[in-house]
């Protein structure tokens, strides 16, 4: 296998600059990197976040730059919101492919948090929040405004992955397959994170989601986690947990997936250290298969 590796910027939210992570990535090996789509804290406008990632990108020598959450919020009630939010997101996504060019080529998106109303509901009771919860109306707003982002995106050259992440419309692999049909661009597919689908309590095994996405597969996020009795879940290395990055790498290669591989570390500690020691597990196993 040689697929493009991706570190996500979760590796390096400590503290450290666009400009650092973007060439301790490089220097570590991965062939690019994940980003926000915005400054997280406002404190530039998108047009400078754009100078500094391009900045860090040249610096680092990066072949391929991603960008992730935020997307567009489409869960907001009020139509014209919701518009002003798919316009920002094209907005975006042509600056970023005008100062990248063949460096951006995939975007990880997503459509908005989804809480269920009821606030007794526990936020760790995944299957009522998401699509667990959602209403018609919600679906077609999200379909109706990434139509649009998605057109636009084809027309660049790009294309679009909605993560599948709790607390969102895009949840489990049915509820984002059934969101990318309904949207119907070619544009637009998924990105399996398939740590994310584990964690519900009916969860399907990995070859069996594989199989379910199959064309729409576009990108692939690994991590790993270890279940808890309460409900909750501890963030350990791609090697450590519950999940067999080996065999989903396997099933991968399988079924002649080349597109992006993904790491990512929301875990407390040392996420430098992890950044190197997931890489070292996963150019193991790439070159074992």
């Amino acid at each position: 296998m040689n697929n493009p590796i991706i570190m996500h910027i979760t590796y390096c939210e400590q503290g450290q600059s666009i400009a650092e992570a973007c060439c301790k990535a490089a220097e570590w090996g991965y062939d690019g990197v994940e980003l926000r789509s915005r400054r997280l804290d406002g404190s530039q406008s998108a047009g400078e976040y754009l100078d500094t990632v391009v900045s860090a990108v040249d610096q680092s020598g990066l072949k391929h730059v991603l960008f992730g959450y935020p997307t567009a919020n489409l869960m907001l009630p009020d139509a014209g919101e919701r518009m002003r939010e798919v316009e920002q997101a094209i907005d975006f996504l042509r600056a970023a492919k005008a100062l990248l060019g063949e460096r951006f080529a995939m975007s990880n998106i997503f459509a908005g948090a989804l809480r269920n109303p009821d606030t007794s509901v526990p936020s760790n009771a995944y299957e009522r929040h998401g699509s667990g919860c959602a209403a018609e109306t919600q679906w077609e707003a999200a379909a109706e405004g990434f139509r649009r982002i998605g057109e636009v995106a084809a027309g660049l050259g790009l294309r679009l992955a909605f993560e599948t992440h709790v607390h969102y419309l895009h949840d489990t692999p049915t509820a984002t397959k059934r969101l990318v049909q309904l949207i119907d661009k070619p544009s637009i597919g998924i990105n399996l994170d398939y740590a994310n689908c584990f964690v519900f309590r009916d969860f399907a095994p990995v070859g069996e989601v594989i199989k379910l996405i199959g064309e729409h597969l576009f990108y692939v996020h690994l991590k790993n986690i270890i279940k808890q009795a309460s409900g909750e879940h501890l963030r350990v290395g791609l090697a450590d947990g519950e999940i067999n990055n080996r065999e989903f790498l396997r099933l991968l290669k399988r079924c002649n997936y080349d597109g992006f591989i993904g790491l990512e570390a929301p875990r407390p500690g040392d996420r430098e250290w992890f950044a190197r020691e997931d890489l070292a597990y996963l150019r193991s196993v790439m070159q074992n298969l």
